[in-house]
């Protein structure tokens, strides 16, 4: 299933946040099929306040029409938060494929509500990767999600 291949691209951007210090959250922007932008939470690594999987991978995709970003889709492998959901409204996202949401529950209303489809995946994969790392880095995680 073509939801399946670019959600494992999204995971093995989590693991290499994880392997780099940072929180295990990844991300893919999907443009035709084609992957235009990866990336990473990389808040820790890059000291930022901003640097969320979604942000880090809509940043490498670089700039793009407003037409494009209508034609994406956006593979994350955790529920996105409110100032990543932003970033996928302000920029008409159509469709968000998430990986898990039971470690955290995003925005996901407000997106369906402003006419976003999202799909949930329920991936085993991304839930037990973000159970582990939040049993493990509270601290860091309660950061990470503005707590």
């Amino acid at each position: 299933m073509q939801y399946a291949e670019f959600m494992n691209e999204a995971l093995a951007e989590a693991k290499q946040g994880l392997a780099e210090g940072g929180i295990p959250i990844g991300s893919v922007l999907v443009l035709d099929n084609q992957i235009v932008g990866r990336g990473h939470n990389r808040r820790v690594q890059l000291s930022s306040a901003i640097r969320h999987a979604e942000m880090d991978a809509l940043e490498s995709a670089g700039r793009m029409t407003a037409k494009e970003y209508q034609h994406c889709v956006l593979y994350t492998t955790l529920s996105p938060c409110a100032m990543c959901s932003g970033a996928i409204l302000l920029y008409k996202i159509p469709t968000v494929v998430i990986g898990e949401n039971r470690t955290f529950m995003g925005e996901e209303n407000l997106l369906r509500e402003r006419g976003v489809n999202v799909i949930i995946l329920h991936n085993p994969e991304c839930e037990e990767l973000m159970r582990e790392f939040i049993k493990n880095n509270p601290t860091l995680w309660s950061e990470d999600i503005g707590e």
